[in-house]
C-alpha cells in the first residue's frame, strides 16, 4: 500500500477489487476539484485546507492515475468550479473525523453557518439510510431463522399432494405428466406465503418423490426413460392416506390444464358437414319415423336409408349386396336425375346406396370455434391466399374468406402486422360479401402456416395461388 499526498479531490470510479481485475489500468479517479483552480481562487480567502485532509486519498499504484486523464479532468471540471463559485462551503470535519483548521473571513460567516447546517443534514440522512439497511438485514435474518426443516417440507408436500388429489386432480385428466401435477395442482395447494421447493425435501427430485408415493400405493406412476419424466396414471382413492385426509374448504387456484384449455378454446376449430332432408327424400325419412327438419351427419343419413331397406325387406335374396328399388326409394334416388326417355334402375349396390342418398339431400356445414357456432347452407368455401405483384415490382399477399371460419378480419390484420412486421390493410371484396386482408410482401407460405397452427384450419380448407411465379 502506498500513500500519496495530492492536491486534487474527486471520487473513485472503481473499487480495489475491480481495479485489480482491470490489471491496475484505466481511469480510477474522477477529479472534481484541484489545487489553484477557479474554485480554489474564489474560496482561498475563506478556507485553506491542510495536508491532513488530502492524505485520505490513497492509491494502490500510482499507475492508476494517468497524467493525460488528469489533464482532461481539469478542463472538464474547471467549468464546474466556475458554476459553483457562489456556493462556497466550509467543511468543519473531515471524512475521517479529523479537525481541520479554517481561516474565517467576515464575508464568509453566513456561508459558514449554512454549510454547517447542510453538513449536519447530510450526516442525519446517511444515518437514516444506515438504519433502513440494517432493518433489511434484520428481516433477512428472521426469515433464515424461520426457514422450514426437511421434515417440515416433507409434511408440506404430503399435505399439498393429498389436497390436490381431493380437489383438482380428476380421473378424466389422467394420465398426467408429473411436471403438470406439480405446477398445476400441488403448488397451488400450498399455504399462502409459503415457498415449496422439492430440493429442500428429503427426496430432492420430483421423480423420486412421486415414485415413493407410488411405492406406498397412493398413486400409480411410470417413468419414461427417454424423456426422463414421470407420468401419473391413476390415483388409489381407497388408500388409507387418501380416505383419512380431510381437504381444506378453500378456493384453489385454477389448474394449469384448465388455463391452457381456456386459452386455446378460442383457437380450436371444428367443421362438421351435415345434411338436411330434401323434398325427394322426405318420404323415406317419414316412413321410418325420422325428423325431416333435423340436420343429419353422413353416417346418420345412411342409417336412415338402410333402416328403410330393412323395413321394406328390399335386399335381394340371391345377392345380399344388392338392394331392389321400390317406387318410393327409386324416386328418392333418381327422380329428376334421369334424362327423359331413359330407364330408371331397378336395383343398386349397397356401397352406392348411402352416397347416392346423401347427394339427394341439402348440404350444410357447422363451424364451431370455442363457444361460437354457426350453421350455413351449402359446402364450406375454403380460404383463398394469393400473392401478386403491384407497381414497382412489389409483392402483396391477399387473404379472403376468413369470416366463414369465425375469424375476425380486422383482428387478424392487426395480428399479422405485428407477426410479419409489415403494413396490412382491409378492403371490401368487389361484388362479394366479406373483407379482404392485404399484407405487404410475399408471405404466402408463412401466412398459410400461421392459419394452420394458430387457428386450427385444415390444409384442405386453404387454397394458395402465387401469381409471382412464372
Amino acid at each position: 500500500m502506498m500513500g500519496l499526498i495530492i492536491t486534487q479531490v474527486g471520487t473513485t470510479t472503481m473499487s480495489s477489487t475491480e481495479a485489480l481485475k482491470a490489471g491496475l489500468r484505466g481511469k480510477a479517479l474522477k477529479i472534481n476539484h484541484y489545487y489553484r483552480d477557479t474554485l480554489w481562487e474564489s474560496a482561498e480567502n475563506c478556507y485553506v485546507p491542510n495536508a491532513g485532509f488530502l492524505e485520505d486519498v490513497v492509491f494502490e499504484d500510482p499507475a492508476l492515475f494517468s497524467t493525460s486523464q488528469a489533464s482532461d479532468s481539469h478542463e472538464d471540471d474547471a467549468s464546474v468550479g466556475q458554476g459553483n463559485a457562489s456556493n462556497n462551503e466550509e467543511i468543519e470535519d473531515a471524512p475521517n473525523g479529523k479537525n481541520i483548521p479554517s481561516i474565517a473571513h467576515p464575508s464568509c460567516t453566513k456561508e459558514t453557518v449554512v454549510t454547517t447546517d447542510i453538513t449536519e443534514q447530510m450526516a442525519t440522512a446517511m444515518g437514516d439510510m444506515q438504519v433502513v439497511e440494517n432493518a433489511s438485514e434484520a428481516e433477512l435474518n428472521v426469515d433464515n431463522q424461520h426457514s422450514l426443516s426437511v421434515e417440515d417440507v416433507d409434511a408440506l408436500l404430503e399435505g399439498c399432494l393429498l389436497q390436490a388429489l381431493h380437489t383438482t386432480v380428476l380421473d378424466k385428466d389422467l394420465p398426467m405428466p408429473g411436471s403438470t401435477l406439480w405446477s398445476g395442482h400441488v403448488l397451488p395447494c400450498r399455504p399462502s406465503g409459503v415457498t415449496l421447493d422439492i430440493k429442500k425435501s428429503s427426496y430432492k427430485k420430483l421423480s423420486k418423490w412421486l415414485q415413493s408415493k407410488s411405492s406406498s400405493g397412493l398413486i400409480s406412476v411410470k417413468e419414461d426413460k427417454h424423456k426422463k419424466e414421470v407420468t401419473l396414471f391413476s390415483v388409489n382413492r381407497n388408500h388409507q392416506d387418501y380416505t383419512s385426509f380431510k381437504p381444506e374448504k378453500r378456493k384453489v387456484k385454477q389448474s394449469m390444464n384448465d388455463v391452457v384449455s381456456e386459452r386455446q378454446s378460442n383457437k380450436i376449430l371444428d367443421v362438421a358437414e351435415v345434411y338436411k332432408p330434401s323434398v325427394q327424400v322426405n318420404p323415406v325419412f317419414a316412413s321410418v319415423g325420422a325428423d325431416t327438419g333435423k340436420l343429419y351427419t353422413a353416417p346418420e343419413a345412411s342409417q336412415v336409408v338402410f333402416e328403410y331397406v330393412e323395413k321394406e325387406n328390399l335386399v335381394k335374396p340371391s345377392n345380399k349386396s344388392i338392394v331392389v328399388l321400390d317406387a318410393m326409394l327409386c324416386d328418392a334416388l333418381f327422380k329428376g336425375a334421369i334424362k327423359k326417355g331413359s330407364m330408371y334402375p331397378t336395383e343398386i349396390h349397397k356401397k352406392e346406396l348411402g352416397l347416392t342418398f346423401i347427394n339427394r339431400m341439402q348440404s350444410h356445414h357447422i363451424v364451431t370455434r370455442g363457444s361460437d357456432s354457426v350453421v350455413r347452407k351449402g359446402a364450406l368455401k375454403p380460404i383463398q391466399i394469393m400473392t401478386e405483384r403491384r407497381q414497382g415490382n412489389k409483392k402483396v399477399t391477399k387473404l379472403s374468406g376468413v369470416e366463414s371460419f369465425l375469424i375476425d378480419a380486422e383482428a387478424l390484420a392487426s395480428e399479422l402486422q405485428k407477426k410479419f412486421a409489415c403494413s396490412t390493410t382491409i378492403a371490401e371484396l368487389p361484388g362479394k360479401k366479406g373483407l379482404e386482408v392485404l399484407v405487404q410482401g410475399g408471405v404466402i407460405d408463412d401466412l398459410a402456416r400461421h392459419l394452420v397452427e394458430q387457428y386450427g384450419i385444415q390444409k384442405r380448407y386453404i387454397e394458395v395461388l402465387d401469381k409471382t411465379k412464372k
